[in-house]
């Protein structure tokens, strides 16, 4: 049976698993670390600590055969070294390639958005003049799913989904990725509130990824267990709205 950890600080794991598990058969090991949420307002130093040790841990533990770090920030800011890892970078080149007005965003947390390691994402395409990133610091709106407003309160997301990112998307934006792997969550409220707006999940993207580097025979049905560094009744109670029931155990460093 093919093994797959995938972790994050929270929930935005299960939009990569959710693909994961359409294309493939597997058993899954599902890590949030609660305990270091959010990431996106992590220093570089700090997470290059939290990462490695959340790495050696799940190592350690359970012996996958591939860990897939599904946060963006990390997998930006983080050298990672390990070829079993697979990281979640933003899909510039395919937003690129969708717009017509060759006029992007990137929605991200603070952390990621800042970093010199974004820049350097960026410049290694050696995109023409003509065409215009806009890199957005959207890390309110992964609060709105890490606290479940996004289910609970749909019009307080909305009204922060406006307040955040109207006077962005006057600049002529027609494509932006969704690179924190929460955001995946507000898609369907981030089209309806800016329709002229193709938002980029990159989930499938890593998941086909995911299916290239399995070396072993196929898993015959999907399994997960999931693990939290936080607190377990808590994040059962979150699992619980999205329709998820499955027993959460403890684990951290």
């Amino acid at each position: 049976m093919v093994k797959i950890a995938v972790f994050d600080s929270g929930l935005g794991s299960l939009s990569i698993i959710k693909a994961i598990q359409k294309i493939c058969k597997s058993e899954i090991i599902y890590f949030a670390d609660q305990k270091n949420f959010p990431y996106g307002k992590k220093s570089k130093r700090q997470l290059d600590t939290i990462i490695k040790q959340t790495i050696k841990l799940l190592e350690e533990n359970f012996s996958p055969d591939l860990i897939v770090m599904a946060s963006n920030t990390p997998s930006l800011m983080v050298k990672i070294t390990n070829k079993k890892v697979i990281g979640v970078n933003p899909p510039i080149r395919e937003a690129i390639m969708l717009s017509k007005t060759k006029n992007i965003a990137i929605l991200g947390t603070r952390a990621a958005i800042k970093s010199k390691s974004m820049a350097s994402y960026i410049k290694k395409f050696n995109f023409s003049k003509d065409k215009k990133i806009h890199k957005i610091n959207s890390s309110v709106l992964v609060d709105l799913v890490e606290s479940n407003k996004f289910i609970t309160d749909k019009a307080y997301c909305k009204k922060i989904i406006k307040k955040t990112l109207c006077h962005i998307f006057t600049n002529n934006i027609d494509v932006a990725t969704l690179s924190s792997t929460h955001l995946s969550f507000l898609r369907s409220l981030l089209s309806s509130e800016f329709p002229q707006v193709k938002f980029i999940d990159p989930a499938y993207i890593i998941a086909h990824k995911v299916v290239a580097n399995i070396k072993k025979n196929k898993s015959k049905k999907n399994t997960i267990k999931i693990f939290t560094s936080g607190n377990v009744k808590n994040f059962e109670k979150k699992l619980h709205k999205l329709g998820i029931r499955n027993k959460v155990s403890f684990l951290s460093t």
